[in-house]
């Protein structure tokens, strides 16, 4: 737990992690989980670019058939282009889809069932970031939260009912953002979508798990700093050291829904595991101590996080 802040300046207390909190990669055969094998078939939204086309071509690897949908054609053919020279045009559907738009969601779906009969994989990673402050851009709220949130809902709707009555298990990944559990200062428009998601894939996993012969899965994917063009990346821009590539974040993925995991909080090479547990917790004690909301950026509190991240660490190592 969060330490209260009447021993925060006790030389040593508790750390708030167990010294056994690493959890590592235990990469797992491709064929041994029911649903990522050759075979199967993926479905992945906002597959234009970044973490949407590197799982498109990660999974085509494997051996899946690919259904992508984009509302950005352009970077959706250039993705089609790579995935089908892996797997071929036969078991490839290119449909560029606005996530937004409840009846160009169900198109995909019904063209996708027609094909192939069944979904295995469903990625619900289609995402924009316009910004939106606490009481202005309100058209940008209105962008973000229809793609961000309400396109999440038109997917879920649309596909879950399907594949809830297939024979086979599958699995769907709603991609969250660790902005969507520390709420950093910046972009709160785009926060509170992520944290909206955070919050619908919960209750959808605890919907699947109470639901009798559910043969479906849910997974939220928290990416690090993934090297994207939401964050950043153009053509000849160089990657930054701290930043993970979208095909490292598409790996762990895989990794940790084959070992069955919900929460998939993706680290990248500027911060490690134990510095987000750290981070989401005192995030938390914000509410159970009565701190200032956002007291990680409180310039009362800035130097307590700090020694409280430093300590934490220091007792893992």
């Amino acid at each position: 737990m969060v330490l209260p802040l009447s021993s925060a300046n006790s030389s040593r207390r508790p750390s708030p992690l167990r010294p056994n909190s690493y959890d590592p990669v235990a990469p797992m055969d491709d064929e041994v989980h029911p649903v990522i094998h050759h075979g199967r078939v993926a479905v992945i939204t906002g597959a234009a670019s970044g973490i949407g086309r590197a799982a498109a071509i990660e999974l085509a690897k494997i051996g899946l058939k690919i259904a992508i949908a984009d509302v950005d054609e352009q970077g959706l053919n250039a993705t089609a282009k790579e995935v089908a020279q892996i797997i071929g045009e036969e078991n490839l559907i290119t449909l560029p889809t606005d996530v937004a738009q409840l009846d160009q969601v169900e198109r995909l779906r019904d063209r996708v069932y027609e094909a192939w009969g069944e979904v295995g994989v469903l990625m619900n990673n289609a995402a924009i970031a316009p910004k939106g402050t606490s009481w202005e851009g309100l058209d940008n709220w209105h962008k973000v939260f229809n793609v961000n949130l309400f396109g999440v809902l038109n997917v879920q709707h649309t596909f879950v009912p399907n594949m809830l009555h297939q024979e086979n298990p599958s699995v769907i990944i709603n991609t969250g953002s660790k902005q969507g559990i520390t709420n950093p200062p910046g972009n709160p428009a785009y926060n509170a979508t992520k944290a909206a998601v955070k919050s619908l894939t919960e209750s959808l996993a605890h919907e699947l798990r109470e639901t009798p012969q559910a043969n479906l899965t849910a997974h939220l994917l928290v990416p690090g700093w993934t090297w994207t063009g939401m964050t950043g990346a153009a053509a000849g821009k160089e990657k930054p050291p701290g930043a993970w590539t979208a095909e490292e974040t598409v790996l762990y993925m895989l990794d940790k829904v084959r070992q069955g995991k919900f929460y998939i909080i993706c680290p990248d090479n500027e911060t490690r595991r134990e510095v987000d547990q750290l981070r989401i917790m005192w995030g938390a004690g914000d509410v159970a101590e009565g701190r200032p909301a956002l007291s990680r950026w409180h310039r009362d509190y800035k130097a307590l996080f700090e020694e409280y991240v430093k300590d934490g660490l220091g007792q893992l190592d």
